[in-house]
């Protein structure tokens, strides 16, 4: 995929430029690089990752194709406790494939969201994964934990052909609004 496939599998979901987002399991960069190409010096980004090299190779890349926008790197594992403000969104692309207990990690990521704050998942549409992709989760399957777990809203944004397990999808799902 391309930059502008990234972009196009994320832009639906952000409701506005700007705001606190956080990429977990950033890797290479790919999806932060897409939400600093639609935020520019208006959006704050986290970029998590436990590789330490990624993330700088990120930050030269970011530097050099979006020198505005402001990107905090932090080298830690997402599924652990993180010191992040509130946010207004969280991308993960391709990071909850490797996680085989999801409910507990998907709770907790829905506590660092802002009530009405918006969760991207990328992900393979297959239930069926490989060695390099060992617990993938279909559109279906997302839909059914994403409410188990507390998302509400859960809906298809995209989707893009993939050589590996035929299709990648882009959902989202919200955190609840705040009672008043």
């Amino acid at each position: 995929m391309q930059h502008e496939d990234h972009v196009a599998l994320i832009e639906p979901g952000v409701a506005e430029p700007g705001g606190i987002w956080a990429d977990f399991g950033s890797g290479s960069g790919a999806f932060t690089l897409a939400l600093a190409d639609l935020f520019g010096p208006e959006g704050e980004i986290y970029s998590i990752d436990l590789d330490r090299r990624a993330l700088r190779r990120q930050q030269d890349d970011l530097a050099r194709r979006f020198p505005g926008t402001t990107v905090h790197p932090l080298v830690a594992d997402f599924t652990e406790p993180l010191t992040l403000p509130p946010l207004d969104g969280i991308v993960m692309a391709n990071s909850l494939h490797y996680q085989r207990e999801k409910d507990a990690v998907l709770r907790h990521v829905l506590g660092y969201l802002k009530p009405g704050g918006r969760l991207i998942l990328i992900e393979y549409n297959a239930d069926r994964g490989n060695h390099w992709v060992p617990y993938p989760l279909s559109y279906p399957t997302w839909e059914i934990l994403a409410g188990r777990v507390g998302f509400t809203g859960t809906h298809l944004l995209a989707t893009r052909p993939s050589r590996f397990l035929g299709e990648i999808y882009s959902a989202l799902s919200l955190r609840p609004a705040a009672e008043d």
